[in-house]
Parts: C-alpha cells; structure tokens; sequence
C-alpha cells in the first residue's frame, strides 16, 4: 500500500498535509484519486461525485488545523476525500462493506466526522450550529460547510444561509459546484448559478491584475487580494453574486475547484477573514475517469466493476420495481391525463425517467424540496389533477407535516409512491425506509398498501389512479420483481387481503391450518419459502399477502382466528407504530384468544450490508419465519 499511495499512507490526521510542499499536494490529490478508483470498483459505491471533490477537499484540509476546526459535509456522496484524508486508507477496502466504513459520515466513526450526513441539505444549519457553540464556549476554531449545487438549493439550506447572515459569525460556506447532483438540476437557482459561473474569465483578469500590483513596490502587494477581490465584482456581470452578498455573506468565487494552487490560496487567505464567507468552487463531476466525466449521471452510484475496461457490468436478471412503477405510470397516464408524476431530484431512482420523455408537460421535479413536493401535489390534487408524488421512503419523512397537514386533513388525493421501503442494503440507517408504515399509519384516513411483486404493485398504480376519495401511499422495496409466488390473482380492492393459501394444498380444502403467517410486501416471498419448508416438516402454514396496511382487512382474520391459534405477521418496517401492533392490538381488543407472534424490524437503526444479510440478521428471512411458527405451534395462549 505504501508503494501504491506513498504521500497518503503519511496521512492519519488532516494535520500531516501541512509537512507537504505544493507540489508534494499535488501527488496526494493524484493518489486520493486513484485509492477512490481502485477501491470503489472493487466494492461498489458513489464514484463521480467523490471524483470531483479531490482537489477541493486536499487544499482545504490543507489549510485549516484539523482539529479543532470543523469541516460538516452534506450527504457522503462527496465525503470519500475525507475518509481518506482523516486516516481511513488501510480501511477504505471495507466501504459499504458489511461490518465496514460506512459511505456517508457517521459521527461514531470518526471523531473528524463531526456530523452524519445521509439527508442532503443539512451541512450549513449544521456548520451555523457548531459555529454558535463555538462562540458560546469562547473558542476560536474554524467551522467549515461544503454543499454541492443541487443541496443548497433546498429550502432548509436557504433558512439556514438566512440565519447566517443575520448571525455574523464566522462561518465559511464552500459550494461544491459540479452543475449536477444524481440528476440535472433543476430550477431557477440553478439558473442563477449558471450566470455565476460566467465569472472565471473576470477570474482570469483579475489574476494578471494581481500579478502586475505585485510587481509595484510599496503597499500595493499587501491590497492585491483586496483588488482581486474589487476587480472581480466591478466587471461581473450584473446583478451576480448579490444574492449570497445582500443576506450578508462575503462572497468569493467562482475558483476552479481542480486548481490546487490556487485552491490552497484562497483557502489560506480565508483563515484570518471574519464574518460568513461563500466560496464558489467549480468542479467536474467523475474527474480523472473519463467515462464517469463523459457521463456521471451513469456512473454516480455503482457497483463493483472492472476499472481498466471502462465499463458497468450488465445488471442481474429481474426487471427493477422501479422500472415496474414507471411502466405502469405511464400506461396510466396514457388513458388519463390528469395524472401527474413528481419527484424530488431523483427521476432516475424512482422510475419516472420514462414518464418525463413521454408526458414532459405532466412532470415536475422540484428538485430536493421534499416539502415543497408534497404541498405542491396536494394543490394539484385540489385543483382537479391526479398527482403521484415519488419520494424514496426515507425521504417522505422530511415531509411529515406536509403530508399531515396539507393533504390528509384536507382530504386530498394525492398518491404517495414510496420506493426503497424497507432495507436498502449498502447505503444504511440514513437511506433504510424502515418507519414509513409508523409515520403515515398513524395519520387518519391516509391508506396505505404495498405489493408482494412487479404484477402486483403495476396493479395498484391502477388502482390509485381511480382512487380520489383521499390519500393513499403504496411503498416498496429496492431491488427487481421476484415472481416464485403463485400465480393465482384475485384483484386489487381496498382494504382486501389476499390468501395465498398452504402450499402443496389446493385452496378450499385447508381442513387443518396450523398457522396462518401474514406477510407485508416484501416479506410475502420469504413468508411463502418458510410455509414450503414447514410443509415439509408436517405444518400447514397458510400464508396471508396482507396487501393493505390501512386499512387491513380485519374481516379475514375473523374468519381465519376460528380454525388456527396462531397469527404471524411479518413486515419490514419497525415494531413500533406497524401493522403488527395493529393486528395484536385488534386480537387483544376483539377478545380474539389466538397466539400472536410480531415479526418487525428492531428497535434501533440498521447497519448497512447486503439487503439478505441485514434482513437474517434481524430475524425478517425464511428461516426466522419457519422459527417462529414452530415455537408457537399448539399454544392457545395469547402472547
């Protein structure tokens, strides 16, 4: 390793990059480059974005004193340089490894991890906050938040930017910006952006400017920065820069954010100015690998691949759910065009990239305002329009209130589709979408529903398409379509279950049910592999694809608590607030008298890994199913 990343392998604290010349600088930003290349194609994760952070991430660790100066990222998409720079090289193999470092910034990791970042948008109310401890504590160290272009565009950003302002603390604001986030941005932000990055060439000018002062003798070397400075805004286009300016930042840029020199000089120059400052960096998303410059969208977040032939493995077989939703969205759309698709900056990850070639005029990405996406639906809902509002699971959460508020209160149908319910896998506790059937199943006359595959869940898009008596969400999972269940249907109706029956016995001659597992979504396929494996050892399990989470159908479990003692209910959600507390609660109020037995998540947020691994690990796979109808199997006593 030390032959490979010789200047890098010298670096356990952000510290030792003061030892390095320039020039010495420049060779540990190559070997950045090259440990995020070797290592990501090996195991998978955010290739481009990180690519593009080298130089900016090497200059400014370079030049502050690391600790007791803070640097807060937002998200880890561009956080890799960090990881490595604090220490993490004979690690960094274990990225989003099982049991290994983690992708994104986790306090309990590293103490230079001075905040977690999952959610994009939270690096300068975050940084703001540290910053105000500071100065309660009457210390003086520097607090540093790098957003890219498409987070500080968010709302919560721009309130906590507002703040600073008013505040005039010291606070600097770098913006990472590679005019992309996982998507092209979008909005008028994004436009104003673009006019200020009109302003290298005025860079350029007041470059030779400072160059020919400094030849000058006398005082006039010590105000070249300050003339640099002046020279830039007197012949920058109008009206640029003023935004970050008029709420009370200073504002300096834009500077090529691969210029390490140069990068190394503004940052240092930065050190000994007071107040909030806003450093406009430019930078190329995928940098150093000409495939992820050529496309980083493509090349964003991957997995493991062969770094020298430039290419992505072909995908595993299985058409992805996503892919499903969209296909389905658009049949919809085609026969109704009310509908209306909108999504929060990630119209790849949720399906629609098709539905916004098909139908541009019926699409809306607000970019990452998931608030803002959930108050905009609902007023479409309320102006005639049928809305679906995609929105990763883990994301709604930031919309709470909105949901609550603007739509179910108001009874409007607006339809929530909730991809990456459950666990995601590699990404984490900050991308898992494991408490969305808590957060909306307590929120009156919102339904939810989520289908056990691809079939199933283009059914249900159907279906909320002729819903308008209110809200409904449908969640599910990350991954591809599993079609091993059986193949018998019965259609889609609000509030029906669906009984999958024993297998190896035909439906209707169930003479003797020695348990009935009742399986939410994602769990209905491993439900149905531990009901095969139970009949091979002599138990009826009959299997109950829930269908409905609200409302569920009580009605069945009736009818089926009169010939079995014992209910399952498994679901990849937390225990707390999910539909197994609604079964158990249900039994318990009804006088029901059957053994009760909850599969859920844990109380605790989960670590990231492979998607069967985590989901064995807490108790959601076949083998844990099979476990837990044999432990209850002959108890009449209520659990």
């Amino acid at each position: 390793m030390e032959n490979i990343y010789s200047h890098l392998a010298q670096i356990v604290n952000p510290l030792d990059l003061r030892k390095f010349t320039t020039a010495e600088l420049l060779e540990v930003a190559k070997e950045v480059r090259q440990a995020i290349l070797d290592n990501v194609s090996q195991t998978g994760g955010h290739l481009s974005s990180n690519l593009g952070t080298v130089e900016l991430t090497v200059a400014l660790y370079a030049s502050l004193d690391m600790p007791p100066d803070k640097v807060v990222w937002d998200t880890g998409h561009q956080a890799y340089p960090h990881k490595l720079l604090t220490g993490r090289l004979p690690r960094f193999d274990t990225l989003r490894q099982h049991k290994g470092i983690s992708g994104f910034l986790k306090r309990e990791e590293h103490e230079l991890d001075v905040f977690g970042a999952g959610h994009a948008g939270t690096a300068v109310s975050a940084a703001l906050g540290f910053a105000a401890a500071r100065d309660q504590a009457g210390t003086a160290e520097r607090v540093v938040a790098v957003a890219g272009d498409a987070s500080i565009c968010s709302g919560m950003s721009w309130e906590a930017l507002n703040h600073a302002g008013d505040m005039q603390t010291d606070l600097t604001v770098v913006l990472n910006d590679n005019r992309m986030s996982i998507a092209p941005n979008v909005g008028a932000l994004t436009s104003y952006f673009t006019k200020l990055r009109s302003r290298p060439l005025v860079q350029d000018m007041a470059q030779m400017a400072k160059r020919i002062i400094q030849r000058i003798p006398g005082p006039a070397p010590r105000i070249a920065a300050g003339l640099r400075h002046g020279v830039t805004h007197y012949f920058a286009p109008e009206d640029t820069g003023t935004i970050f300016e008029e709420i009370g930042f200073e504002y300096i840029g834009p500077v090529d954010g691969h210029d390490l020199p140069t990068l190394l000089e503004v940052f240092r120059n930065l050190r000994d100015v007071k107040g909030p400052l806003f450093v406009h960096a430019i930078t190329v998303k995928g940098k150093g690998y000409d495939v992820a410059e050529d496309d980083s969208r493509k090349w964003h977040g991957v997995s493991p691949f062969e770094l020298e032939k430039h290419e992505l493995p072909a995908k595993a077989g299985g058409v992805p759910l996503t892919q499903v939703f969209g296909d389905a969205l658009c049949e919809v759309a085609a026969d109704d065009p009310k509908v209306v698709a909108i999504t929060a900056a990630m119209p790849d990850g949720t399906g629609l990239n098709r539905f916004a070639k098909e139908y541009a005029d019926r699409y809306h990405d607000v970019g990452i305002a998931e608030q803002h996406a959930v108050t905009f639906a609902a007023g479409l809902a309320a102006g005639g329009m049928k809305p679906f509002c995609a929105i990763y699971s883990t994301f709604l959460q930031r919309g709470f209130d909105q949901v609550l508020h603007d739509v179910a209160i108001q009874h409007l149908p607006v339809r929530f589709v909730l991809d990456r319910a459950g666990l995601v896998g590699d990404d984490g506790p900050t991308h898992h979408g494991t408490f969305d059937l808590s957060y909306l199943g307590l929120i009156p006359g919102l339904d939810i529903c989520a289908p056990r595959d691809g079939t199933e869940l283009a059914e249900m898009v159907r279906f909320m398409a002729t819903w308008d008596k209110g809200p409904v969400a449908m969640r599910y999972p990350r991954g591809t379509s599993d079609d091993s269940l059986p193949e018998s249907r019965t259609p889609v109706v609000r509030g029906q279950a669906e009984v999958l029956g024993i297998p190896g016995v035909p439906r209707g001659d169930e003479s003797r049910i020695d348990a009935v597992v009742w399986a939410v979504g994602s769990m209905v396929v491993p439900a149905w592999k531990a009901a095969c494996a139970l009949q091979d050892q002599g138990v009826h399990a009959l299997v109950v694809n829930a269908r409905w989470v609200k409302p569920w159908d009580t009605a069945l479990l009736d009818e089926l608590s009169d010939r079995c003692n014992h209910v399952v209910t498994v679901e990849e959600n937390v225990r707390s607030g999910g539909f197994g507390q609604q079964v158990r609660d249900y039994i318990v109020e009804n006088g029901l008298g059957v053994r009760h037995t909850l599969l859920a998540l844990p109380d605790s947020f989960v670590e990231h890994g492979p998607q069967p691994v985590l989901r064995k690990s807490c108790g959601l796979d076949a083998d844990s199913i099979v476990e837990a109808v044999l432990v209850g199997r002959g108890s009449s006593r209520l659990a």
